[in-house]
């Protein structure tokens, strides 16, 4: 294999860096969540690796300096793959609907996935660690069916009520998920190309969430898993 490998093998630093100077697009995918980072993750159920936006520097050579936008990919509800702390898990009748509507089996093991409510405080650190600066909204459609929708907008450690994802691993643990209650639209959402083509109860989903994480712009909304479902909000330079 050596021998047919060798040809396309070269200083991937080098060549991203003239690549950069050069005007072309660079485009880095992260490939777990952000709570898996062995860092700043839910320790000890984590990967093995960094996971947020800044270890795609390190893994690849191209300096800070280059990067520009930092999107981060979020789903419209929120799951987890194994065990370690899940505030807004729905181990019931609606978990087992988000996960069979959704998908939600793991791509390579098929296991299945935890699924819960949209939990806006990890949604803000991950924010904050990833240095995001836009959101792409994912699998809209799995709430069709919902009469009313679920919004963590707060949690509550020791009777308080706390705004940011806590740090202290027993605090994480016992976290009470703070709801926030929002009509559903109970509609099929395939045949929508445009923001105005949403119901307005979904159009006011997606600005709440926008609104419990720091109003960062959304560049995508998706609606299913067509590329024609993908609705482009803004089309970045």
């Amino acid at each position: 294999l050596r021998e047919r490998i060798m040809p396309f093998v070269k200083n991937t630093a080098e060549y991203l860096f003239s690549a950069v100077r050069q005007g072309q697009n660079l485009l880095f995918e992260g490939a777990q969540g952000t709570f898996l980072d062995i860092d700043h993750g839910t320790y000890p159920f984590v990967t093995s690796s960094n996971t947020i936006a800044g270890s795609a520097c390190i893994g690849s050579g191209v300096g800070p300096g280059a990067i520009d936008q930092v999107i981060g990919i979020v789903k419209a509800y929120t799951t987890r793959v194994g065990n370690g702390p899940f505030p807004t898990e729905q181990d019931n009748e609606i978990g087992e609907s988000l996960r069979k509507v959704g998908g939600e089996f793991g791509a390579t093991t098929g296991r299945p996935r935890r699924c819960g409510w949209f939990d806006s405080v990890m949604l803000r650190k991950a924010v904050q660690l990833n240095g995001l600066t836009r959101l792409a909204l994912t699998k809209l459609d799995v709430l069709n069916h919902f009469k009313e929708i679920l919004v963590c907008t707060h949690y509550e450690i020791g009777g308080k009520k706390a705004e940011h994802f806590p740090t202290n691993p027993k605090d994480i643990e016992n976290v009470r998920p703070i709801y926030e209650v929002v009509p559903g639209w109970s509609t099929d959402l395939s045949g929508c190309r445009t923001i105005a083509d949403l119901p307005s109860a979904t159009r006011s989903y997606i600005e709440r969430i926008k609104k419990l994480c720091y109003d960062l712009p959304f560049l995508l909304v998706s609606l299913g898993p067509d590329r024609s479902q993908t609705l482009e909000l803004e089309r970045l330079k």
